[in-house]
This record gives C-alpha cells, structure tokens and sequence, in this order.
C-alpha cells in the first residue's frame, strides 16, 4: 500500500533502542507498508505527522506522492520529553528534503 523509506537520522536511532523496542517499531511500519494502518498517530502540520506510543515514544514522518503512488518518509524518532526538539528537527529534515528535489 505504501513505500517507506528511512532517513539516516533515523535508523542511527533505531539502532539506539533495543532489541524488543527495534522489533515494535519495525512491526508497526510494516503494517503501515503492508495495511495502511498506521495506529495512533497525530498530524502536526500539512507535511508532518508522528506516531504515537503509550510509552512515550514518538516516530515522525512525512508523506509524499509520487508517479508510483504514496511514500512514507520515516524522518527520526525520539520521545516525549524531547517531542519539541524532534519536531523542529523533523521539520528541518522535511525542508531538506525538499531542498534536494528542486
């Protein structure tokens, strides 16, 4: 249903979690790649939206078209004590992003 593809900044964050952390993540992209189902999630703005877990943990993506279809940009994760700071990030890896189409 969807494309996903990662940021670096991301999977050096992933990497960072353990293993049984790593495994819910990645099932949960996998459903949205798979089902479309993306579970709680939140949109922030016209371009930026995280999921949510009950632990805390927040993952920030974007989505974009495509001649393909859908692509979901997982941007970077974090965690509610440091929701602020990754927002502003995640914005600033979406105004990249779009700096390297044009």
């Amino acid at each position: 249903m969807y494309r996903v593809k990662e940021t670096q900044e991301y999977i050096n964050w992933l990497e960072g979690q353990n293993l049984k952390e790593q495994a819910q993540i990645q099932s949960r992209i996998a459903r949205i790649r798979i089902d479309g189902h993306f579970g709680t999630a939140r949109k922030l703005d016209q371009s930026l939206a995280e999921l949510k877990w009950k632990s805390g943990r927040r993952v920030y993506f974007s989505i974009t078209l495509d001649k393909d279809g859908s692509i979901i940009i997982i941007l970077l994760g974090g965690n509610k004590n440091t929701q602020s700071k990754d927002i502003r990030k995640a914005k600033a890896l979406i105004r990249g992003l779009e700096d390297e189409k044009v």
